[in-house]
């Protein structure tokens, strides 16, 4: 439509297509600015490379203050989405109860709880 406009003018060629006089100007201002993000990305996907898929958003973020990037970790958790990144560690099931705990008392009593006198039993 851009080369269309330096021999029409813009209106008539806006109502020939059918759109908004935004619509046109938001697109003209989205196709310039590119992708923000792209040289994010490409560090996200490196770090997250060089550690064999074993970091989660949180280690990336770190990991990229630690080199110098200033970067929010919602920021980095929505690009790993996006780019399809995700951490391969699974965390650990807690299990508190493993097998005997303590050693066993003798059973001394036997279930005969009277005595004779005190301090017997």
């Amino acid at each position: 439509m851009s080369v269309l406009r330096e021999h029409y003018p813009l209106g008539a060629l806006l109502k020939i297509a059918g759109l908004a006089r935004s619509t046109f100007y938001y697109q003209m201002t989205t196709a310039k600015a590119g992708d923000r993000h792209s040289a994010l990305k490409t560090k996200i996907a490196q770090v997250f490379a060089h550690h064999k898929g074993r970091y989660g958003y949180r280690r990336v973020t770190a990991t990229l203050r630690q080199n110098g990037t200033p970067v929010n970790h919602k920021t980095v958790q929505r690009l790993m989405l996006v780019l399809r990144l995700k951490s391969l560690v699974h965390p650990k099931k807690y299990r508190s109860y493993r097998g005997e705990t303590g050693r066993i008392v003798p059973n001394l009593l036997a279930r005969r709880f009277d005595a004779s006198q005190p301090n017997e039993k």
